[in-house]
C-alpha cells in the first residue's frame, strides 16, 4: 500500500510575489531589449488605438482623415498618460489606452437629435467631437475627487482577495468578444497567429540567441511580422478579388485607409477641434463611463503588481493612480481622443508572456506611441496592420490577466462555502448580466433601461455593460454581508492587510515611491 503523500507535495505555499521574472518592477534590461520590447508594448497598443476610432468616426460622419487624426490623437494623449502614470501615478508598468466603457455614452451622444439633424457629415463630425470633449471634460472630475481626496483608498478597504478575484479575472473574461469571434471573422489569418504566437512564447522559449531567449521576449513581434507579412501576400495575390466585403474588410492589408490620408507630420493640440461644448446629459452619461473605467483600471492595477512581480499597491498609491487617471481623461477631453482612457489590458498580459515587467520598458513604448503619432505616415503603417492579427494575440492575453486574478484565491480559503458561493455567483453573474445587456441591445436597439431621461438610461447600461464592475458590486456586497465577521481568514485579510498602508511592508518603499523625492512633499499615509 502506497505511503499517503507529504503535505508539501500537494500544497503550494501562497506567494506575494510572482516568481519565475526575469526582471521586475523595478529591474531593466538593456537599453537595446528594453527598446525593442518598448516597441513591442507600442504595437500591441495599435489594436484598440485604431479600433475605436474605426467604430466612432463613421457614425460622426466623419472622413478617412478625420479617423486618422483621431487614431493619431488618441496615441499621442496615450503617451502622455502612460509616462504620468508611470512616473507619478501607481508607478507600476501599465499602458494606459482607449476605453470601450466609453462607448454606451458616446454612441448616445452621437445619436442626440440635435447632432444627428446636421446634414453636412464634415461639421456634424466636428460638432459631435466638442460634445464628446466637453462630457469628457466634466466628468474626468469624479476620477480626479475619488483619486486625489483618497476616497478611493477608503473604499478599497471593503476589498479582499476574495472579492477582487472576480474583478480581475473578468477584467480578462469579459472581453471575450474581442478574441475567438474576431479571429473568426478571417480564419485563414486569425488561427496561423494564434498558433505562432503560442508556439513561439510557450514551446520554443528556451531557444537562445547569445544569452537571451529571444523567442520569448519577442514572440508578438516576430509572430505579428510573419502573419502580416503572409496577409499582405495573400492580398497581393488577389485571394480575397471576389470575396465579400466584411471579409475583405477583416482580411485585407489595404483596407484601413490609413497611410494614404496620414500626414507625414502632424502634431495633435489641445482644442484640435475647436471649443468643446457642454451638456448635462451627456456629461452624467459619460459620468458612469468613469466609473467603470476606475472599476476596470483597479483590477487591471492589482493583475499588474502581480504581472511585474510587485506587492499588491497600497491603497493611497491606488488612490494616486485614479486621480492621474483622471487627469488622463481630462486630457483626453481636451485634445479630442474620442473616447476615454483606462489602463491596456493586452499590454498588462504581455508583461507576462514576456516575463518582463520592467516600468523602463513601458516608459519607452510611451515615447514611442508620442513619436509616431506625429510622424504620421509612418505610424498609419504600423496602424494597418489588420484587427484579427490583434484579436488571436488577445485570446493569449486577456486569458492570462483572467487567470492572475483567479491566483488571488490562493490567499483564501476555497474549503469554505461561503467564499465558493460568492466566488461562483459574482463571476456568473458578472459575465451573465452585462450578456444580457448586450442582447437586449442588439435586438431593441436601445438598452434594458429606457426612460424619458437619457442621462439615467446611459448611466445604468453603462455600469451593467461592464463585466468587471457588474462583478464587483456583488462580490464586495455579499463579502462584506454575508457572515463576515467570522470569516476574516477565509476571506484572505491577514494577508491584504499589510498592504494597505505603505510603512506596511518593507518593499512598499522600493515598488510605488515616487521619482525625484517627491515623498517629501506627498509623504505616504
Amino acid at each position: 500500500m502506497a505511503a499517503p503523500p507529504k503535505p508539501e507535495e500537494i500544497t503550494h505555499l501562497p506567494m506575494d510575489q510572482l516568481q519565475g521574472f526575469e526582471y521586475c518592477i523595478d529591474s531593466n534590461p538593456s537599453w537595446g531589449e528594453a527598446i525593442a520590447l518598448g516597441f513591442q508594448h507600442y504595437v500591441l497598443s495599435l489594436g484598440t488605438a485604431v479600433m475605436i476610432p474605426t467604430l466612432l468616426v463613421p457614425l460622426m460622419g466623419g472622413t478617412d482623415d478625420d479617423k486618422v487624426r483621431v487614431v493619431q490623437t488618441l496615441l499621442f494623449v496615450g503617451g502622455i498618460n502612460t509616462l504620468l502614470q508611470t512616473l507619478f501615478g501607481t508607478r507600476l508598468p501599465t499602458v494606459i489606452g482607449g476605453s470601450y466603457a466609453f462607448i454606451v455614452p458616446i454612441i448616445s451622444i452621437i445619436h442626440d437629435s440635435s447632432l444627428s439633424r446636421i446634414t453636412d457629415g464634415h461639421a456634424r463630425f466636428l460638432q459631435s467631437m466638442r460634445a464628446i470633449q466637453g462630457a469628457l471634460i466634466v466628468s474626468s472630475s469624479v476620477q480626479i475627487i475619488l483619486g486625489y481626496s483618497q476616497i478611493w483608498g477608503i473604499c478599497s478597504r471593503f476589498f479582499s482577495p476574495l472579492g477582487m478575484v472576480p474583478v480581475i479575472a473578468l477584467v480578462g473574461f469579459g472581453l471575450f468578444d474581442r478574441g475567438f469571434p474576431v479571429v473568426g471573422r478571417c480564419v485563414e489569418i486569425g488561427v496561423p497567429m494564434l498558433i505562432l504566437f503560442i508556439a513561439f512564447s510557450q514551446y520554443l522559449k528556451h531557444f537562445k540567441a547569445k544569452q537571451l531567449p529571444i523567442l520569448e521576449r519577442f514572440a508578438l513581434l516576430i509572430s505579428i511580422t510573419v502573419i502580416w507579412a503572409y496577409a499582405h501576400l495573400l492580398t497581393a495575390s488577389g485571394a480575397y478579388k471576389h470575396r465579400p466585403v466584411t471579409t475583405q474588410v477583416n482580411c485585407r492589408t489595404d483596407r484601413a485607409n490609413l497611410i494614404s490620408s496620414a500626414p507625414w507630420i502632424k502634431i495633435p493640440y489641445p482644442l484640435q477641434w475647436g471649443a468643446p461644448t457642454f451638456d448635462a446629459g451627456h456629461s452624467f452619461g459619460m459620468m458612469a463611463a468613469v466609473l467603470v473605467s476606475l472599476i476596470e483600471s483597479t483590477g487591471a492595477y492589482k493583475a499588474a503588481s502581480r504581472l511585474a512581480s510587485a506587492t499588491p499597491p497600497p491603497a493611497h498609491v491606488l488612490s494616486r493612480g485614479i486621480g492621474w487617471q483622471g487627469i488622463g481623461i481630462l486630457l483626453d477631453g481636451l485634445f479630442g481622443t474620442g473616447t476615454g482612457s483606462t489602463v491596456s489590458i493586452e499590454n498588462v498580459g504581455l508583461l507576462g508572456v514576456t516575463r518582463v515587467g520592467s516600468r523602463r520598458v513601458i516608459q519607452i513604448s510611451a515615447g514611442f506611441m508620442i513619436f509616431f503619432s506625429i510622424l504620421g505616415k509612418f505610424g498609419a503603417l504600423f496602424a494597418s496592420i489588420p484587427f484579427t492579427i490583434f484579436a488571436a494575440v488577445y485570446c493569449v492575453l486577456f486569458g492570462l490577466v483572467a487567470a492572475v486574478g483567479l491566483s488571488f484565491l490562493q490567499f483564501t480559503n476555497m474549503n469554505s462555502m461561503r467564499n465558493l458561493f460568492i466566488t461562483g455567483v459574482s463571476l456568473f453573474l458578472g459575465l451573465s448580466v452585462p450578456q444580457y445587456f448586450y442582447e437586449y441591445t442588439t435586438g431593441a436597439k436601445h438598452g434594458p433601461a429606457h426612460t424619458k431621461a437619457g442621462w439615467f438610461n446611459d448611466f445604468l447600461n453603462t455600469v451593467f455593460f461592464s463585466p468587471p464592475t457588474v462583478a464587483l458590486i456583488v462580490a464586495v456586497f455579499l463579502d462584506n454581508t454575508l457572515d463576515y465577521k467570522d470569516a476574516a481568514v477565509d476571506r484572505g485579510m491577514p494577508w491584504w492587510s499589510r498592504f494597505r498602508t505603505f510603512q506596511g511592508d518593507g518593499r512598499n518603499e522600493e515598488f510605488y515611491t515616487l521619482p525625484f523625492n517627491l515623498n517629501r512633499f506627498f509623504p505616504p499615509s
